[in-house]
């Protein structure tokens, strides 16, 4: 290794960056000028923007992230604009992408799609391009993460129409086939155990749900028994140590989970839920009880009957 790549090393090393060898070899190749892939074993100075390359390893030494140095972030089967406003898209959500076209195989289907809490719009977008006869809604609260999932969807899907709606999860009641969300999902003491890099460069604002981080799930389901046809089904991510709490929410709006998937690392990642389709029966109103004489009954078996009356 040259004295150049060593000296640049050295100063992830110290700023204790994680993987400084890799993340090295991406700060080159994304400031290279040449068209081969830059390794260390082949390096040259001149293949590379030197200018840009100082400026994007000092902003790195620094713990700003790669996407946010370079306004990039992968996610699914496409390249997604991401900046200070947006968290970036995690790997383990694309199993929301993964589970929503197995449970919706059919693609040319004229779904009803609605994505809460967006961020950058990756799983509108993304959704969008699986479903191109769906509807689709994406909602945020913040203005600035609907600006970036536009200029998303104006460079991934711009021959198709994603409404983005400014609002706190949801504005105007309809009902769904599919709903997909992502919603901030952090303890105020999980937050405070993240890293500078997360701290200084991901919005707050989607990453706490409040102080047990359960917030915005107790919301969304307030909400939910609205929007949900008998068929409609929710996909919506949850922290690994969040299933039990999480589902309890739910069922107390007779909502029951389909599934708990978990994500690459076999941690719980992802519920799928949907609408109770039972109904309660008042026995005062929906019961009729008709005299019948016992001693004609012809009993084969060990039959015992529960009457449970709710009041």
């Amino acid at each position: 290794m040259n004295s150049f790549l060593q000296d640049n090393l050295n100063l992830l090393q110290n700023k204790n960056i994680p993987c400084p060898e890799l993340e090295l070899r991406v700060l080159l190749n994304k400031t290279s000028v040449i068209d081969k892939e830059i390794i260390f074993s082949n390096f040259e100075l001149n293949s590379i923007n030197l200018k840009a390359f100082h400026q994007a390893i000092k902003r790195r030494a620094n713990n700003e992230p790669i996407s946010k140095i370079f306004n990039e972030k992968k996610f699914w089967k496409y390249s997604f604009f991401v900046n200070k406003n947006v968290l970036d898209p995690r790997p383990e959500t694309e199993l929301v992408i993964e589970k929503v076209i197995k449970y919706f195989p059919k693609k040319d289907e004229k779904l009803k799609i609605l994505d809460i809490c967006t961020g950058s719009g990756c799983l509108a977008i993304s959704l969008a391009r699986e479903y191109r006869n769906a509807k689709i809604t994406a909602t945020d609260i913040s203005s600035d993460a609907l600006i970036v999932a536009q200029i998303n969807a104006n460079k991934l899907c711009s021959d198709k129409e994603i409404q983005f709606v400014k609002c706190n999860l949801i504005k105007n009641i309809d009902t769904y086939d599919i709903i997909v969300s992502n919603p901030p999902y952090l303890s105020d003491l999980e937050y405070k155990k993240t890293t500078k890099e997360i701290q200084s460069y991901e919005p707050k604002i989607a990453l706490i749900g409040g102080i047990d981080g359960l917030k915005f799930y107790r919301n969304i389901a307030n909400f939910l028994t609205e929007i949900l046809s008998s068929t409609s089904i929710v996909f919506i991510e949850i922290g690994n140590n969040q299933a039990k709490e999480v589902m309890k929410i739910f069922k107390s709006k007779k909502i029951k989970c389909l599934e708990l998937a978990k994500d690459i690392q076999q941690l719980n990642r992802l519920l799928i839920l949907q609408k109770n389709q039972y109904k309660i029966l008042n026995p005062l109103k929906d019961i009729v009880f008709e005299s019948f004489d016992i001693s004609k009954m012809e009993i084969k078996g060990l039959v015992k009957i529960y009457v449970l009356i709710f009041s």
